[in-house]
């Protein structure tokens, strides 16, 4: 029930980490997502369902200048 135009990804979309945010509260490392979704500062994720969404950060380049 997203009232944004475009609305925003679902929880279950691949790309449900672009929706707008609602509350965010850095202090304590996470922010509730329009769709439902608590991003944490890790990369987490813990959608509406329960599920867990272990931290998924990029790997650093080795070698890299």
């Amino acid at each position: 029930m997203c009232p944004h135009q475009p609305t925003c990804p679902s929880a279950e979309a691949p790309d449900r980490d672009a929706a707008r945010t609602l509350a965010a509260h850095p202090e304590q490392g996470w922010s509730l997502l329009c769709n439902g979704v608590v991003l944490f500062d890790d990369t987490g994720e813990l959608l509406p369902d329960g599920a867990v969404i272990a931290p998924h950060r990029p790997l650093p380049l080795v070698g890299a200048a």
